[in-house]
């Protein structure tokens, strides 16, 4: 899936983007915490279960048709002068090629593809990718620790909620993932903006609970949503 593929299932406007921004500049002034907000399309390339997802398939469709293969050369002879019996093999050959490439792009369609890896595989690209942009995006280094990432991966329709220390400090973690749970059920909905709207406002008030403004809040962390390229 591409960005631009995102965007377009996203379906959030100009207006949208900005009412997000202002509902995580709203939720920031009530804590010396941050909320950062960020989606992908995906969360890897998944290219190594495509192609071997093809060649199994492919593979398969050679076992079915190899005891075809006197029909095969008999039908060879009929279309070319002097067959000889290696033409069978390269025949073998250019088919089970053609299949594995074909297969490969079948298999890159989101629907087909989100059949043939397995969840475990998803859950933890999901996760690997989160952590990685926590990282990227400075989300680990706040003044105070206590900033939070919200992390949404469209293809595996899967939610991270990422929490600096200080925060998983005085945050169940079972907190985090029933607002997580919230925001995916929405997405599915197809409601983008109230599920970022909403989380937004659910995370702004456990970190106005446990991390109050002292007054001095300066702004660390983009407010926007941020869409991360593939």
């Amino acid at each position: 899936m591409t960005t631009k593929q995102l965007n377009k299932k996203l379906n959030l406007t100009e207006k949208d983007l900005a009412e997000i921004r202002e509902a995580v500049a709203k939720a920031e002034s009530r804590t010396c915490g941050e909320i950062a907000l960020a989606v992908t399309a995906e969360s890897d390339t998944y290219a190594e279960w495509e192609l071997a997802s093809a060649g199994i398939t492919a593979l398969a469709l050679f076992l079915c048709v190899f005891p075809m293969s006197s029909q095969i050369y008999a039908w060879l002879s009929s279309r070319f002068w002097d067959i000889e019996p290696w033409y069978l093999s390269l025949f073998y050959a250019g088919l089970s090629t053609i299949a594995v490439v074909v297969l490969y792009f079948l298999y890159n369609i989101p629907t087909i593809d989100s059949l043939v890896i397995p969840a475990s595989v998803k859950e933890r690209a999901v996760t690997n990718r989160a952590l990685r942009h926590f990282a990227e995006s400075g989300v680990y280094c706040t003044d105070s620790h206590s900033g939070i990432l919200i992390f949404v991966s469209w293809f595996e329709r899967q939610v991270r909620i990422v929490a600096d220390r200080h925060i998983s400090e005085k945050v169940t973690e079972d907190l985090w993932n029933i607002i997580a749970d919230e925001i995916a059920e929405n997405m599915n909905g197809g409601s983008s903006k109230e599920a970022f709207l909403s989380a937004v406002e659910k995370c702004g008030q456990l970190l106005a609970e446990n991390f109050p403004s002292d007054g001095e809040k300066k702004n660390q962390l983009d407010d926007g949503l941020v869409i991360l390229e593939n």
